[in-house]
């Protein structure tokens, strides 16, 4: 299934939703009785979809989807898309979201800080005059988040591990595909998911999933492993983390999650699970030999994105302002870096 079969659909999504300031949910602290602050000042670029980060990954669903395949626009009509983004993406008002950064360190680390990345990375390779112009305003909050990585890494002791925005492994290896990073940076964080989970095996997959997870956290790890292990010695890892996978024994990472109420919006995040578990699954089966493994990791994937797909356009605000970039991950992975 191409991402080009739903380009219209996720696009009117991601336009809907990086336009609608109301409702809003701001991860702001007040700090004075006189402090009345709307999501557009806050956030002159990123206001919509409810939350920063949601917003930030809206508008990289709506780039990705100006991508060409072939010579052939993904997403047919593009004005629309082009005028949105070029009011949000100014320089003036993306320095703004640049000092918003500088001035609050652990506002949306490391998930938002990542798809900041991503987001700057899918407007590099949309190869346009467009996508410069945007890439080159993204630069300034780029970097705060580059300075921001580099100083919170070395107090990172231990990682993130559930399924929720924190999640420390997610984070990193959507960064690191981004090839946004310095070397530095990038060199440091490789460092640390070495120091995190080299050393990890027999993950409790059977503990998965809780109940509002929207991602796995053993399959965020082994993702973000994959991207920094050498090739011949994935396998091994993997083998080590979740031994299920190769003994045949049932490992519930491969069912499809349980929704009872799509509409509940912590039990919904159920439905991007589904999603950003097919996204994982893909690249560890590519990253395999061929064999029983990978042929499991391919079906499970394909399970998961058959059930999670029906759910990205509900007209339910709950899900309607994320989902859809899920979903696109799942068809189309990133491979930037």
């Amino acid at each position: 299934m191409p991402l080009s079969a739903y380009a219209a659909p996720f696009a009117g999504l991601a336009l809907a939703n990086i336009t609608r300031e109301y409702p809003n949910f701001p991860a702001h602290l007040i700090t004075s009785p006189d402090e009345r602050p709307a999501p557009r000042s806050l956030h002159p670029a990123f206001y919509g979809a409810y939350d920063w980060h949601s917003s930030v990954h809206m508008h990289w669903l709506l780039v990705r989807l100006l991508r060409r395949h072939g010579g052939t626009p993904v997403l047919p009509d593009t004005g629309p898309a082009v005028d949105v983004l070029d009011r949000h993406l100014t320089p003036g008002n993306l320095a703004v979201e640049a000092a918003y950064l500088r001035d609050r360190p652990s506002f949306e680390r490391p998930y938002g800080w990542a798809w900041l990345l991503a987001l700057t990375a899918e407007c590099r390779a949309h190869r346009g005059a467009a996508g410069a112009r945007w890439a080159e305003a993204l630069t300034p909050a780029v970097e705060a988040v580059d300075r921001l990585l580099a100083d919170w890494l070395p107090k990172a002791t231990y990682p993130v591990r559930h399924g929720n925005h924190p999640n420390s492994a997610f984070a990193l290896g959507l960064a690191l595909d981004s090839g946004e990073l310095s070397a530095a940076t990038d060199r440091a964080v490789r460092e640390r998911l070495l120091a995190w989970f080299t050393d990890d095996h027999e993950a409790p997959a059977h503990w998965e999933p809780s109940g509002q997870d929207f991602l796995s956290p053993a399959l965020s790890e082994a993702d973000a492993m994959r991207r920094v292990l050498p090739k011949d010695r994935f396998p091994q890892w993997l083998d080590r983390f979740l031994p299920a996978l190769g003994s045949g024994a049932p490992c519930p990472l491969l069912d499809v999650p349980v929704v009872s109420d799509h509409a509940d919006p912590q039990i919904g995040h159920l439905l991007g699970l589904t999603l950003s578990r097919a996204a994982a699954l893909r690249p560890l089966a590519d990253a395999l030999p061929d064999g029983p493994v990978r042929t499991r990791l391919d079906e499970a994937a394909r399970a998961h994105l058959s059930a999670g797909l029906p759910a990205v356009e509900r007209g339910d605000f709950t899900t309607d302002h994320w989902l859809a970039t899920f979903a696109a991950l799942a068809l189309d992975p990133v491979a930037h870096g």
